[in-house]
């Protein structure tokens, strides 16, 4: 079970530990985004300093109709307290979770500051 809360801008957070090829590792907060269809994103300052290795191109279709395209990296998150090998976008300020990330789990929101934020694998 992952647990977080919901901070002052009505954001669920979680705390996750992400780990670079070389063994470095860094503690990030993360928002979850039910609209953001990938794994995670993350700080290009982030990418670059946890020397993630580069994986492909990606593209993603805005709710403007605007098409972006953004560096695809590859990252090793503690997930549920396993190691889980995934895609991170490499885009944005804000780390953000995404349904690819949440696939397989259940997510509870007490939508209230403060309120709690349980992600739990399902059986």
């Amino acid at each position: 079970m992952i647990e977080g809360v919901v901070n002052s801008a009505y954001e669920a957070v979680v705390s996750l530990s992400l780990q670079g090829p070389a063994g470095q590792s860094k503690d990030i907060e993360a928002v979850i985004d039910t609209g953001y269809s990938g794994f995670l994103t993350l700080p290009t300052a982030l990418v670059t300093e946890l020397g993630l290795p580069f994986a492909y191109i990606g593209r993603a279709l805005l709710a403007n109709d605007a098409e972006v395209t953004f560096d695809v990296h590859d990252v090793t998150v503690l997930w549920d307290g396993l190691p889980r090998d995934i895609k991170a976008d490499a885009t944005g300020s804000t780390p953000l979770v995404g349904m690819l990330l949440l696939d397989r789990h259940s997510l509870n929101i007490e939508v209230e500051r403060g309120g709690r934020v349980v992600i739990q694998a399902r059986a």
